[in-house]
């Protein structure tokens, strides 16, 4: 099969004039679509939103070319790109039949970290419900799809620690996303990916988008940047764990096999074409070679849960050592589960029923080979600390959370240098105030003298909640960071009739682990 061409970014600028005079944006397709039909396109599903572009405003046949894939007469084409000819000559669109047109690529409006109009360039049909997704790119084979933005991807956006950098690495770059986000902080860009369509697209998100173009590199991992270190290394991988890999039959298994996602069905987007979940090991385990000392890595990743292992011991193994760490996990699935997952992204469900049934039964022979019992989901953050004795923190967090939450991680590990800078006494001399949008409750029966318990909630950042006794509640209730903690703990000693000096050796603990969850913030 051939692979069509891809547009030329060339004519990016004009474009980008034009979409942006007929309101083509993420609020403008918001406005004209409807909270129902925007939420609709998320699961492919596009009926609401042809029902809401059936008059005939640039707005619209913008919406039914770039976003919807549907055929639009040439004239009404025209009337919405004054640019029409060179767009067409350029690859942006495609005659389709008498007097019609039609989008090559999915351009999908994106609103930037501060409010800024960019796109995201994707393969046909991918912008949303993913390879499965409304009609598949015309010509181009399954494994080299090139998807647009997903949950995974705005997710990770999220969670990246957004400070001004010199260099960044956006690490399996896809449409050029993070690429995208890293432009607005970050001096110079790098991004790579193993698909040299990828590439292309990333070149033309960015080129769409007004932004300057990323160095844009070929190969996987860190192969195409040996001996150069960042500031910053994101990366969504292809972290799906899936059949087939180098040490089950599908290479030598040396780690020089396929190139990731180079095997029998796989997708390049998605699967690592490494066994189980090497490929994320992999990826945590060199990331420290490519850091400056202080330079953060943060990515998403899958992991298996192998019967007789702690998973979070199984992952703590990866990390590399002089680095802070900090691994949550957001959610796990049994093997059934994960293997239908992602058999429905790629479609597989909707073609021979025979072949879907060994496809699965594939999945569920290598899990149980490998003794797998579950897949976990999350993100893991690294920071090159240089730490001897690095602070290492991994935990299951499946409850909601506070996006953006680049800002409350980069305070997270700044709390941990602030704890480990800090032995008990000078703790103890240390002033702290309560974090914002923290509230008590008491809990207990009705009537009750006594609550039998009471729980700090924050609304912030991880939206935690912790129990704390009398004492943790007293002291976090009033720092205010006029006093020193120690004098807070005497005061409170004092009050509650206890042995002052008893109290200050307990007491270190539970401040410990109120600064630790972000409850308490010292004051510098």
């Amino acid at each position: 099969m051939s692979t069509p061409l891809l547009p030329a970014p060339g004519a990016a600028d004009p474009l980008r004039d034009e979409l942006l005079a007929a309101a083509f944006t993420a609020d403008g397709c918001l406005e004209l679509l409807g909270a129902v039909a925007y939420a609709a396109l998320s699961r492919a599903e596009t009926v609401p939103a042809l029902r809401a572009t059936r008059g005939g405003s640039p707005l619209e046949t913008l919406v039914r070319l770039f976003l919807l894939q549907r055929s639009v007469p040439r004239e009404r084409a025209r009337a919405a790109l004054k640019g029409l000819a060179r767009y067409e000559a350029d690859g942006w669109l495609r005659a389709d039949g008498a007097g019609a047109l039609r989008a090559t690529v999915d351009v999908r409006p994106y609103a930037g970290d501060g409010g800024e109009d960019w796109w995201i360039v994707s393969d046909l049909g991918c912008a949303v419900g993913g390879a499965a997704g409304i009609g598949a790119a015309p010509g181009v084979e399954r494994a080299d799809l090139v998807l647009g933005v997903g949950g995974a991807s705005s997710t990770l956006a999220g969670i990246t620690v957004r400070q001004p950098y010199d260099s960044a690495l956006d690490l399996g770059t896809g449409s050029g996303i993070q690429a995208l986000h890293a432009s607005r902080h970050v001096s110079r860009v790098t991004a790579t990916d193993v698909n040299p369509r990828a590439l292309h697209f990333a070149r033309l998100t960015l080129a769409l988008s007004g932004v300057r173009e990323a160095d844009l590199r070929l190969g996987g991992l860190f192969e195409p940047v040996g001996g150069e270190r960042y500031d910053l290394i994101v990366s969504n991988p292809p972290f799906v764990i899936s059949p087939g890999g180098p040490n089950s039959g599908d290479g030598d298994g040396d780690g020089s096999g396929p190139r990731p996602g180079s095997g029998p069905g796989r997708l390049t987007y998605r699967d690592g074409g490494m066994a189980g979940d090497d490929l994320c090991r992999t990826l945590v385990g060199q990331s420290a070679e490519h850091l400056n000392d202080g330079g953060w890595c943060q990515l998403l990743a899958n992991w298996q849960h192998v019967e007789g292992q702690d998973w979070r011991e199984r992952v703590a193994s990866w990390l590399p050592p002089g680095c802070d760490a900090w691994v949550v996990q957001r959610e796990v699935q049994d093997v059934a589960q994960y293997a239908e997952l992602w058999l429905r992204d790629a479609g597989d469900h909707r073609g021979d029923p025979a072949e879907y049934a060994a496809r699965y039964d594939a999945w569920l022979a290598e899990f149980e080979q490998g003794k797998v019992n579950g897949v976990g989901f999350g993100w893991i953050t690294l920071r090159k600390s240089g730490a001897e004795q690095p602070a290492v923190t991994v935990e299951e967090w499946p409850h909601p959370v506070e996006q953006p939450l680049g800002p409350h991680i980069a305070d997270w590990f700044a709390r941990q240098d602030f704890l480990r800078a800090h032995d008990d006494a000078a703790l103890m001399e240390a002033r702290f105030v309560l974090a914002p949008d923290v509230l008590q409750e008491q809990v207990g029966l009705p009537g009750a003298e006594d609550p039998e318990h009471v729980v700090l909630r924050s609304a912030r950042g991880m939206r935690r909640a912790t129990k704390v006794d009398t004492v943790g509640a007293g002291f976090a209730g009033v720092c205010d960071g006029t006093l020193p903690a120690g004098r807070i703990v005497d005061a409170i000693a004092q009050l509650l009739r206890e042995d002052p000096v008893i109290l200050r050796d307990r007491t270190p603990e539970s401040i410990r682990l109120l600064v630790e969850q972000g409850f308490l913030a010292p004051v510098r």
